[in-house]
């Protein structure tokens, strides 16, 4: 099968309502759709990545950039027939993470081609050890008003959903009303994580030990940065608790990992797709968590489209062994979408392999030329 054409397409997808964390308070997110066209134009793959500059350095334009130069590298399989050829092309690029949006994005799309060309779904190139064929997505209460708070919890109770991961501010009333109104709404029958995005300090931190008892937190995701004064003894507090420490932002490397690992500190890791590189650099993060006896949950990057929430999809059901799963948030937080299909979970969380070859989705083009930034498209030929 051979590659015509690659086009790569900047889209800024707008919230239903805003998405605010610790560290930025967004009403849209910016993500980057490639797209390849083969066989004279009758087949057609789609993967996305999102730059999220404060985690892996990137940004639009260098991922746009990233793109390019890679499909420039000897091992890009411009005439694509076996599976083995995207791993090679991957596992040649350089394994830090300052490509990781581009690699992500590339790979994924040179997958659902090959899926579509072969038909099967990308779910089949993997080993199935740890597949299943359901898993159930947790719900994320973004940073708000109490006004929003409570609606937010009534939406997630009336879904019956159990695993939920609250945001967390430098705003100690603040966060400890979040808490409150989760415990009230949602009568504890819960499983809870909190995420402060890594900016508490020592004191802060420790202020919330109380509440994180009193509320039976389970997971305290990248409480404070590693190089804080009083992490160490944070991070003792906790496991004498019982606690489980998660690290996200400080993981987007199997180099990381391998950090992660041996320092101890963490006893779980958020691995995300994207941040991650894609499939085959997450999967190598995760197997080496699981030889390590470390625990990890399948996460996303918010404002993901269809196409990612699809790739995610499949990352979930190649691992049942995982602790939690996010993503697929779809119709709850896109006022747009890439896609024709609704990839959002179901009641309670639950979701399934979607149906069809490739990623199992079809993104409507019409959409990614309406949503697109023109000025930052680009195309590449062989």
């Amino acid at each position: 099968m051979q590659i015509d054409k690659i086009n790569i397409f900047k889209i800024e997808l707008p919230f239903r309502e805003n998405f605010s964390t610790s560290r930025t308070k967004r009403f849209s997110s910016t993500t980057i759709i490639v797209e390849i066209i083969a066989d004279q134009g009758r087949l057609k793959g789609y993967g996305e990545g999102i730059p999220v500059k404060f985690v892996t350095g990137e940004t639009a334009q260098t991922t746009i950039r990233n793109i390019s130069t890679v499909t420039r590298e000897k091992l890009f399989p411009w005439n694509l027939e076996d599976v083995t050829q995207v791993w090679h092309f991957v596992d040649s690029l350089s394994k830090g993470m300052e490509q990781n949006a581009a690699i992500c994005a590339l790979e994924m799309a040179l997958l659902d081609l090959l899926g579509k060309y072969q038909q099967k779904y990308i779910l089949d190139y993997f080993p199935q050890n740890y597949s299943t064929e359901v898993i159930y997505y947790g719900a994320q209460i973004t940073l708000g008003d109490e006004e929003l708070i409570f609606r937010l919890c009534r939406n997630i109770k009336r879904f019956g959903i159990r695993h939920i991961r609250i945001k967390m501010d430098k705003n100690f009333s603040q966060n400890k009303a979040a808490l409150e109104i989760v415990a009230r709404v949602l009568n504890g029958n819960i499983e809870l994580r909190i995420d402060p995005n890594g900016i508490w300090d020592r004191e802060l931190a420790f202020k919330h030990i109380p509440l994180i008892e009193k509320h039976k937190v389970r997971i305290v995701e990248e409480p404070m940065l590693k190089s804080s004064s009083g992490f160490g003894k944070f991070v003792a507090a906790m496991k004498a608790m019982g606690v489980t420490l998660m690290a996200c932002e400080t993981a987007p490397t199997l180099e990381a990992v391998e950090t992660i690992i041996r320092e101890q500190y963490y006893d779980m890791v958020n691995v995300k797709l994207c941040r991650s590189g894609g499939f085959r650099r997450s999967f190598r993060m995760i197997d080496r968590l699981r030889s390590s006896g470390i625990s990890f949950q399948i996460g996303c990057t918010p404002g993901e489209s269809g196409i990612l929430s699809a790739a995610g999809r499949i990352l979930g059901l190649l691992c049942r062994d995982a602790s939690n799963f996010d993503g697929s948030y779809d119709q709850f937080l896109l006022k747009e979408n890439t896609t024709f299909e609704n990839v959002s979970f179901g009641p309670g969380g639950k979701a399934g392999a979607l149906s069809g070859h490739g990623l199992g989705i079809t993104v409507s083009r019409s959409q990614l030329e309406r949503l697109c930034d023109t000025s930052s498209s680009l195309s590449i030929v062989p």
